[in-house]
């Protein structure tokens, strides 16, 4: 069995009447049609995700539009936080959503989204385990330590209560595989991608990943593993390369982290490559990715892919769909990932 769910992570370059249609429209089919998750996340002073600062803010819109999709992080940048907002926040959307909230939480990589907490720059990832612990334990009705503005240490807890006794916690991870390593000894989930590793990669930290949860008594097939992927599920092969290919390169070339591992991993640094030959090593990644490291094709080849990565320990795919494919074609095509969807909602089908 493999879930689906919708991620978001678009450029800025949309229609500026209505930014937030492509989003609403397609979490209001997901929802509709039974899809596991939206994801939305948090990215800050840049064009590429700028649409998303504040993944409580539209988990709290899409709340009020849906009835029964999860409503998730995907990432909140917690160390650029104080974890106290951050409980409370997703309390009032887990409220507004009758309990459908789940966080993944990220360290953050982009020393400039640190203009707002540069004293947790250098320990991010310390720093972030210590809050999601805190943010823990406010969900469940404890109170943690603070001074307050005489000096004071105080005693402070959270308000709203969420619906959720517990909350479900995600843990997201590039490529360092400590971090699927911590994300198992502490008994969370796990959301990646595919950009900068391949298959093989992913497979080999999925089971470090899984042993270490095992290791640490939290059930080694009991985490979930999302896996983040550009999806574009067309009708013919030809056709949907001719929609996708544009979009998609133009999505690379605006996402500076992206087009720096496109670079590196050529084995050249940006400022060093012609601009002719940066869109002809563009064309070549598209080719790749969307072979490779994406969604992208027909019902019969992505079926392939969904049964490749189930067979590494692959749970959900987290289906990328606003790379800058026209909104009405990228509405449609979420007919097809409605079928594929069901297609590997019974187990038996994919055997």
């Amino acid at each position: 069995m493999m879930d689906f769910s919708l991620f978001f992570f678009s450029n800025y370059d949309v229609d500026d009447s209505d930014k937030y249609h492509l989003l609403k429209e397609s979490v209001k089919y997901a929802d509709q049609e039974c899809f596991k998750a939206v994801w939305t996340p948090e990215r800050h002073f840049h064009e590429f995700g700028g649409l998303f600062p504040n993944p409580s803010v539209t988990s709290a819109a899409l709340a009020m539009i849906t009835k029964q999709i999860e409503l998730r992080s995907g990432s909140t940048v917690s160390p650029l936080h104080d974890e106290i907002r951050i409980a409370e926040e997703w309390s009032v959307v887990d409220n507004l959503s009758k309990g459908r909230v789940a966080l993944s939480f990220a360290s953050g990589w982009n020393g400039n989204d640190f203009a707002m907490a540069k004293e947790n720059y250098q320990n991010r990832h310390e720093v972030m385990y210590k809050q999601i612990d805190n943010i823990q334990r406010l969900w469940k009705g404890e109170k943690i330590k603070r001074v307050n503005g005489f000096n004071k240490e105080v005693e402070v807890g959270t308000f709203p209560r969420p619906i959720q006794k517990e909350l479900s916690v995600w843990i997201t991870a590039a490529g360092n595989e400590k971090t699927y390593i911590m994300a198992g000894e502490k008994g969370m989930n796990l959301l990646t991608h595919l950009l900068g590793q391949d298959l093989d990669e992913l497979a080999r930290k999925i089971a470090l990943y899984r042993e270490a949860r095992e290791t640490n008594g939290h059930g080694a097939d009991l985490g979930k593993v999302a896996l983040m992927l550009h999806t574009y599920v067309g009708d013919d092969e030809d056709e949907t390369m001719k929609v996708v290919e544009k979009p998609f390169i133009n999505y690379l070339r605006s996402a500076t982290s992206l087009s720096k591992i496109i670079y590196e991993e050529a084995g050249h640094k940006a400022e060093d490559i012609p601009e002719e030959d940066k869109e002809l090593m563009l064309r070549h990644s598209f080719l790749r990715y969307s072979k490779e490291a994406a969604l992208i094709g027909t019902l019969d080849s992505c079926s392939e892919t969904v049964v490749n990565l189930s067979e590494i320990g692959v749970d959900e795919i987290a289906c990328l769909v606003d790379f800058g494919v026209e909104p009405k074609l990228t509405l449609e095509a979420l007919k097809n990932l409605k079928t594929l969807q069901q297609i590997f909602s019974n187990q038996e089908a994919v055997v």
